[in-house]
Parts: structure tokens; C-alpha cells; sequence
């Protein structure tokens, strides 16, 4: 006896009506994307297979562009047949979102980086972005650091 797959609920419910189906891309959006990519996007329309987004630059656009198929693949995961079949993204201002953004990372001490990495992090435009960076390179590189003794560490000298 074969078993028949279990219904699509998403589709079911939100699949007849096109205002509908926007309603759960906007909220399967965050889900699918992220919190950090989505304070960067905006669902804006569906366009009838097409999930248009709104991005604030050309560079977030292309980024997404060549996202596309696994953003898709996520919001399937979310949306099911309710997802849509592509993705058309368009530049603009983008509403602010209603999540906050979480805490800024500690500014790593300014003599941790190394010098190219330090310059690099300077020559990137947005400072949010930059001092998220600064504080992925503080990690990577801590972790090549000895770590230093905790109080109340006492040290090995290999006698009992």
C-alpha cells in the first residue's frame, strides 16, 4: 500500500490568494534569509512566480543574484509550493525592519590585527559591516594567541 505525501499546509492556506501568499514570503523571509539579511531586504511584490526584493545597492543585488538558487531552496523550505519559482531584485531604499539589530561587537584592541588586515577593514565604506569584520579577524587570529592564565591557575612543574 503506497502512502501519499503529506499535504503542502502552506500552499493550502496561502496558496489561493495572491495578497495571501505575499503575507508568507514577507514573513517566511526573515526565516529563510536570516536576521542580518533581512534588515538588508525587503520583500516588495510577486510578481507572478517572481519574489521581487528590494536591496539598498547594486553590490547587495549582485550578492543576492548569485544567492538566488539557495535562497530559493530556503524558502521552499519555509514556503513550500508557496514559494515562489525566481527571485528579481531591485534597488532602493529599505524600510527599516521591525527586528533590532543585535548588539555591536567588541572593537578588537587596536594593535591585534595584523597590518593588512587592518587596512582592509578601513578601506570597507559601511562602518557596521567594517567593525563586524574587525571582530571575525579578532577571532580568527585569537585563536593563534596563547590563551593568558586564569586567576587562581597554578603551574604544571611535573612533580607530585
Amino acid at each position: 500500500m503506497k502512502r501519499s505525501a503529506p499535504p503542502d499546509l502552506a500552499a493550502s492556506l496561502f496558496g489561493g490568494d495572491p495578497a495571501h501568499r505575499l503575507a508568507l514570503l514577507k514573513a517566511a523571509w526573515p526565516a529563510a534569509v536570516g536576521p542580518d539579511l533581512a534588515r538588508r531586504s525587503e520583500v516588495v511584490v510577486l510578481d507572478g512566480e517572481v519574489l521581487r526584493i528590494r536591496v539598498p545597492d547594486a553590490i547587495w543585488r549582485r550578492s543576492l543574484w548569485r544567492m538566488r538558487a539557495d535562497l530559493l531552496d530556503r524558502l521552499r523550505q519555509v514556503a513550500g509550493r508557496a514559494a515562489p519559482r525566481g527571485l528579481g531584485f531591485i534597488e532602493g531604499a529599505v524600510a527599516a525592519s521591525a527586528e533590532p539589530a543585535p548588539p555591536d561587537p567588541e572593537p578588537p584592541p587596536p594593535d591585534f590585527l595584523p597590518r593588512g588586515v587592518a587596512e582592509a577593514a578601513r578601506s570597507i565604506p559601511d562602518a557596521d559591516i567594517r567593525r563586524r569584520f574587525e571582530a571575525a579577524a579578532a577571532r580568527y587570529f585569537g585563536r593563534f594567541r596563547p590563551a593568558a592564565p586564569q586567576v587562581g591557575d597554578e603551574e604544571d612543574t611535573g612533580s607530585s
